[in-house]
């Protein structure tokens, strides 16, 4: 007889979410753990001029603390998503944000470089939380509620990032830097106890034994990968170091690939990533982060460059995070709006557009980057475009795969944004450092360099516009197999003691 499968997602969790608030409350709190996630990830930008300072540490040791994030946040994307298929994603969920509130913990704790790093690495574990939590929206919400929901989880990246610089910069400002980091570690708690409360247990799960080999030599590959293309431009591109990265980036990442095609139960399901159904929103999910990040990286810089270069407004920090803010509370606005897109008329479409409209905010940005007004409508456009972007691409892997492996699925699509994010900041700090002039003595990005920056941003965003069109259409995903009655009884007995 063949195997029943896991729990449909949808019937069932319509039908099983609890009444009242709590059921109201699931979408609003998990919102808030994913923006809170991305203010997490930005908050120590504010500091990285006062941190040599502050610890004592040489400036290359301070960028650790943001590189490291980056690094765990990588590596641990893809892993806790294929254990939160595995052993539950309310339980998964709550490991992730309990991490980031100790690594807030120790971070406000110390002024010791190598502790912070270590505790920003910590921090770098809540990457997980959007792709976990996508996956919840998958299996608790009924199909009507459930693509709004995905689009709003999807846009409290940028909402986080944009409400993150200037909060952390008054606290900068206005308190000792400490204080900052007591802030997240209150509420990653208050996270914490929300998950609890207002999160139920999924059981829709796969299971299986976890491929640790798998695990490790993703991490391996993935960190030499970025480590090359964050530290390129310190170390050179063509030394020693850096082509030794991208040599055993190269080895262990081929040896990985041969490893998960002969795993019967892989980290990461390739012959499900080499569908296009699947691998073109992957590749997507990378053009759109390396556009959307290069928007964040050159605002900032920008209006703060010295008036003296001819077109900078020597704006502080906090003035630079309040030009970032309407692009975060246009993506808060949008999302629903983008939701309603992708239901009339499909994510494939949603994600073309989104890459069309970033590409056009990109060309205001080229048409006028000396007057405010206009360098903040640029890059509201773009924020608008990312989120028509961002809420498109879990929509079309959730449409692909089968339930039982959303989590890890779209730990892949967000790695591969986080990938193109990197390489976005690697690119675009080797345009400006050549295309530099003096001013006061010290060498200043040229506007020309902030102009070829826009100009290739944008060409990735046409290039993502492009991909996205090919992805093929089709039905959904039918549900995986989870071995059968047996597979279905222990999901449930698994949902009820991660409740507990």
């Amino acid at each position: 007889m063949a195997s029943p499968g896991p729990i449909p997602a949808s019937p069932t969790a319509a039908g099983r979410l609890p009444g009242g608030l709590r059921a109201r409350l699931t979408v609003p709190v998990l919102a808030y753990c994913g923006t809170l996630m991305a203010v997490m990830q930005t908050v120590v930008v504010p500091l990285l001029p006062d941190l040599p300072r502050l610890t004592g540490a040489s400036a290359g040791a301070v960028s650790w603390t943001v590189t490291a994030s980056l690094l765990s946040g990588a590596v641990l994307t893809p892993v806790l998503g294929r254990a939160g298929d595995m052993y539950g994603k309310r339980r998964v969920l709550l490991l992730s944000f309990a991490l980031m509130t100790t690594g807030s913990v120790i971070c406000a704790l110390t002024s010791e470089i190598g502790v912070l790093i270590a505790a920003r690495v910590l921090q770098g574990a809540a990457a997980a939380v959007v792709p976990l939590s996508i996956s919840v929206l998958r299996d608790e919400l009924p199909p009507q509620r459930r693509d709004s929901a995905v689009a709003l989880m999807s846009a409290t990246v940028g909402i986080g990032a944009a409400l993150g610089l200037p909060a952390a910069a008054v606290v900068v400002q206005y308190a000792d830097w400490h204080v900052m980091f007591w802030v997240t570690a209150a509420l990653g708690a208050t996270g914490v106890a929300l998950i609890r409360w207002a999160v139920p247990p999924s059981p829709v799960r796969r299971p299986g034994r976890f491929d640790v080999t798998g695990a490790l030599g993703l991490a391996a590959g993935l960190i030499c990968l970025l480590l090359a293309v964050s530290q390129g431009g310190q170390w050179g591109w063509g030394s020693a170091p850096v082509l030794s990265l991208f040599l055993g980036t190269v080895v262990v990442l081929g040896l990985w690939w041969r490893q998960q095609l002969r795993t019967p139960e892989p980290l990461v399901d390739l012959r499900l990533v080499s569908r296009p159904r699947v691998g073109l929103p992957h590749v997507a999910a990378l053009l759109t982060g390396f556009a959307f990040y290069a928007n964040t990286l050159v605002t900032a810089q920008l209006v703060q460059a010295p008036e003296a270069s001819g077109y900078g407004l020597g704006l502080s920090i906090v003035q630079t995070g309040l030009c970032l803010l309407p692009g975060g509370l246009s993506m808060l606005l949008l999302a629903p709006v983008a939701a309603r897109v992708s239901a009339s008329r499909g994510p494939r479409v949603t994600l073309a557009l989104g890459a069309a409209v970033i590409a056009a905010g990109y060309g205001v940005r080229i048409a006028d980057s000396r007057e405010l007004w206009m360098i903040m409508l640029g890059a509201t456009v773009v924020a608008m475009g990312t989120t028509l972007a961002y809420s498109a691409l879990p929509a079309l892997i959730l449409r692909a795969v089968p339930a039982d492996q959303t989590a890890s699925a779209n730990g892949v699509n967000v790695l591969m944004r986080t990938i193109g994010q990197a390489c976005s900041s690697a690119v675009v700090a080797a345009i400006l450092v050549h295309h530099t002039s003096p001013v006061g003595g010290l060498p200043v990005p040229t506007l020309h360099g902030y102009l070829l920056t826009f100009g290739a941003a944008g060409t990735v965003a046409l290039a993502a516009c492009a991909v996205a069109l090919t992805v093929p259409g089709g039905p959904d995903a039918e549900p995986g197999p989870a071995g059968g009655e047996r597979g279905r009884t222990r999901s449930v007995a698994d949902g009820a003691m991660e409740g507990t």
